[in-house]
Order: structure tokens, then C-alpha cells, then sequence
């Protein structure tokens, strides 16, 4: 990684990335019941979750942007990547962050999380998909859980598990064809917008 496909790059998130993330997690935020968080994020307050993504290991963080002429051919012309050959990257153990110059606009991101924090539940992480509302319709999830499935695949990870607060025929879709399967749900477990949310709670077996 990272990856091409079509006019997509899949690649490990970025501190470049931030900016974008935090807008696309603040629509979600602002407009949906799909994040049960109630306030906007500034990118700083936004920085602890970026970090907390290295680039190996059972916890990833995955972008999908989009492809530029710039992207194709890096040798167009050197940009400004403050990160460049420094091991003090976002989420890096001693190697440098990605080269993000010249990509377009961030279609989406997805990631693998601790499930719960105790010791026990190592083998267990939680995933979930973001697209930004621009790019509905592209295959950016499809993508995106292709590429974090394939990294875990070398992991010691057991068990993924997804939740979905309902309705949400696209995500429960999206976790189908990825062979996640329903397990239970939380009834009225959450509360926005003034009323009370179902989650469905999905898992898919990876070892």
C-alpha cells in the first residue's frame, strides 16, 4: 500500500489528511444519527484519534482519494512534505508519513479499532466506513474495507465487529457483501436529535 484503482488511492491516513477527515467526520456529526458524537470537532481536538493510527499492526486508519495528474506522475515537481524522512509522522514508529502532494479530494476513510479496552479483547477490533457525501455511489466503501481486510488478514485478529445504527440499508449492504453477519441489537440505545436509535451489531470471522 498504498494502492490504485481507477481514479482512487487507497493509502495509511496522513497528518495532510486531518483537515478533510474532520470535516467529513463533522458532516456525519451535524446531519446523521451514523455517529452518536453531538458536537463538531476542531482538526486539533480531531489530532488524538489521527495519532492513535500506526501504520502496521491491527489498529489502521485508510484514506481513498481521489487521483490526480500529479498523483500519476510524481515527477512534475517537488511539494512541501513536512514530514518527509522524519520519524515523527502521524501514527509512524520511526518511518516517514506518506507522500500526499498533489491528490484530490478525499473520497472516504475507514478504520480498524480496539474493541474494548481491556487486555482480553485484543483479538477484536471494530470497523467502520465514512464517505464523503460527494463521492455516494463510487464503490469508495467497497474499496476501502477491500484494502483494510487484506491488511488485517496478517494480523492477530479473530473477530471484526460493526455497528450499525438503524436504519442504514447501504452500510448493512456494504457489511453483507463482506461477510459480516447480525448478531444483535441495542434497542433506544442512544439518544440525537431528540429521539432514541437502534445499533445492529455485525461480525465478521477472520481467524
Amino acid at each position: 500500500m498504498p494502492r490504485e484503482q481507477g481514479e482512487v488511492q487507497v493509502r495509511a491516513g496522513a497528518e495532510a489528511d486531518l483537515p478533510a477527515l474532520t470535516d467529513l467526520y463533522n458532516h456525519y456529526i451535524r446531519e446523521t444519527c451514523i455517529t452518536f458524537d453531538l458536537e463538531p470537532f476542531t482538526p486539533d481536538q480531531r489530532r488524538p484519534w489521527l495519532l492513535a493510527y500506526p501504520q502496521d499492526g491491527p489498529h489502521r486508519l485508510l484514506v481513498a482519494r481521489e487521483v490526480t495528474d500529479r498523483t500519476k506522475n510524481p515527477h512534475n515537481g517537488p511539494e512541501s512534505d513536512p514530514y518527509a524522512g522524519s520519524a515523527e509522522g502521524p501514527g509512524t514508529a520511526g518511518e516517514g508519513a506518506p507522500d500526499t502532494a498533489g491528490e484530490g479530494a478525499l473520497l472516504g476513510y475507514a478504520t480498524s479499532s480496539a474493541f474494548r479496552p481491556k487486555a482480553a479483547y485484543a483479538p477484536s477490533v471494530e470497523v467502520t466506513a465514512y464517505c464523503a457525501p460527494h463521492a455516494v455511489g463510487r464503490g469508495i466503501g467497497t474499496l476501502l474495507y477491500t484494502a483494510l481486510f487484506e491488511a488485517l488478514a496478517d494480523e492477530d485478529v479473530h473477530r471484526a465487529y460493526a455497528g450499525i445504527t438503524q436504519p442504514n440499508e447501504a452500510s448493512t449492504r456494504l457489511h453483507t457483501r463482506f461477510g459480516f453477519r447480525h448478531i444483535g441489537t441495542y434497542t433506544e440505545v442512544g439518544r440525537k436529535f431528540g429521539r432514541y436509535w437502534d445499533v445492529a451489531w455485525y461480525q465478521k470471522d477472520l481467524g
